[in-house]
């Protein structure tokens, strides 16, 4: 065959283009099971976060049996458990679940037991920023009205900007917010310019970082609203 021919370019390009992506295609399938660890993991010290407890990829499987354990559940709009499997909960994809209405959602809720026997209700959120996705761990104390805890991230926020909702400065200011006035659910306003320091439901904005600290705040009230029933029982 003339290896200056045209086809001879086009079978050689095929073979290459068939032989890359079988590689491609192993070493997807082998690093698949390492890659879901990780993004176990990673979750597991997110939930653990909220509740002020450190961990690393070494300790967090171990820790988190500790303190949470089976005790996650998944709930519906009406409050009520559907599924108490902690694998269940644990699995639900807030990706997708964002997408459907409100009374169509699962709710996980991860409760975690701390050594000094006090219980916490941590409840996932999930959201949107200015450039892409926001997510975190919101904790209630018992009462199931006021935060403990709360952790942030997200996938391209402006570092410096609206980056700063993952930072503890940002995060620190929920603790000791409350998501209830009376019986009136108002979940906790990000405000612009500055919320005072003895307000009960809102927190300070991020500078420059308007678009990311609106769409926390409506992230927050979308889900406490999806749990409120859950909270109310």
């Amino acid at each position: 065959m003339d290896r200056q021919g045209n086809k001879y370019t086009f079978l050689y390009a095929s073979v290459m283009v068939i032989v890359v992506a079988t590689i491609l295609a192993f070493v997807a399938e082998a690093l698949g099971p390492i890659q879901k660890q990780n993004e176990e993991e990673a979750k597991m010290i997110d939930i653990l976060k909220s509740v002020s407890i450190e961990s690393t990829t070494a300790n967090v499987a171990d820790k988190y049996e500790e303190y949470i354990g089976d005790k996650s559940y998944i709930v519906n709009y009406e409050g009520d458990r559907q599924d108490a499997s902690p694998q269940a909960a644990f699995n639900v994809d807030l990706s997708k679940e964002v997408r459907k209405p409100l009374p169509e959602r699962q709710y996980p809720v991860y409760e975690c037991h701390l050594d000094n026997g006090e219980v916490k209700y941590i409840l996932p959120v999930r959201g949107k920023g200015l450039w892409g996705p926001i997510w975190g761990y919101i904790a209630l104390n018992q009462d199931k009205q006021t935060i403990f805890g709360a952790t942030f991230d997200h996938k391209g926020e402006t570092p410096g900007l609206g980056a700063e909702i993952a930072n503890d400065a940002f995060q620190q200011q929920f603790k000791g917010k409350s998501i209830f006035d009376d019986e009136e659910l108002v979940s906790v306003q990000v405000v612009k310019g500055g919320a005072p320091d003895d307000a009960p439901h809102s927190v300070d904005a991020i500078s420059g970082g308007t678009i990311t600290s609106q769409g926390l705040e409506t992230m927050l009230m979308n889900y406490f609203n999806g749990y409120e029933a859950f909270l109310k029982k």
